[in-house]
């Protein structure tokens, strides 16, 4: 059975994520957020960090009034992340919970379709940062806190133009590009060394406002909605997922065999 099978025909039970402390980046809005709710929904704690307060807020309402696990909202910028912002973050998660049972990394920015002739230099920094910069420095910053949970998770959102890259997709591709080889490093570096697991999963074409921007000119009723396409990611955070680490799986993949049963 492929990957994607696997995925396909797994079955979320109620509580499935019950006392696991998840934290997700870009937890207000697009894929990030459906994830969230969808973790919380399942019983996870979730530690939703972004940028905006008051979408942070908001979801924290959200969450509590339907009864999950209360969540905690956590406001950082992660184009303005530093090394020591993301130690001081994950001290404050060792304080309140002693351990951390998964990373989903989730947020990211476009910084324009341009041609690397005349990119912005001010968007190519921005995007270096935030997509795969951020990335690391969390990532270093939380390992020690995966590595005291159980069955520590932690879950990379690629893209496409990250493995076969097109003009004009500029510093988003070329981060993407990064987050890859930093992932198969990663789970390289991990595979003797810690209990934690890395997978990857590319959502594709989904109908989110970093889509709207990248393709103005599409229709979004042709895409999938991020509620639509969690599966892969919640596999990747869950027990099941210590047998493929290491590995990528196409959401889209994963939709064709569910379409087809």
């Amino acid at each position: 059975m492929t990957l994607a099978q696997t995925i396909a025909q797994t079955i979320w039970p109620d509580q499935a994520f019950a006392d696991r402390v998840i934290l997700i980046t870009g937890a207000t809005r697009g894929i990030g957020r459906a994830l969230a709710w969808r973790l919380a929904e399942l019983g996870a704690t979730c530690l939703l960090l972004g940028r905006d307060e008051a979408a942070l807020d908001a979801l924290y309402d959200a969450i509590v009034a339907a009864g999950y696990p209360e969540p905690v909202g956590i406001p950082v910028d992660l184009e303005h992340l530093s090394a020591e912002g993301a130690a001081e973050l994950a001290a404050q998660i060792d304080s309140h919970f002693g351990r951390l049972d998964g990373l989903a990394h989730l947020a990211a920015v476009l910084g324009g379709r341009e041609p690397l002739a005349t990119h912005r230099p001010e968007q190519w920094h921005r995007v270096m940062q935030v997509n795969l910069n951020a990335v690391f420095l969390l990532t270093q910053a939380t390992l020690p806190l995966l590595d005291a949970a159980e069955a520590g998770r932690i879950v990379m959102t690629t893209s496409s133009v990250g493995r076969s890259p097109e003009a004009y997709w500029g510093a988003y591709g070329v981060s993407k590009a990064g987050l890859e080889n930093f992932t198969a490093v990663l789970a390289a570096e991990l595979e003797n060394t810690s209990s934690t697991r890395v997978f990857t999963v590319n959502p594709g074409g989904t109908a989110t406002r970093m889509r709207a921007e990248a393709k103005p000119g599409e229709d979004p009723r042709t895409l999938p909605q991020p509620e639509q396409i969690l599966d892969a990611f919640l596999w990747g955070l869950s027990t099941e997922a210590a047998s493929a680490h290491g590995g990528r799986v196409n959401v889209r993949d994963v939709l064709a065999l569910q379409a087809d049963h």
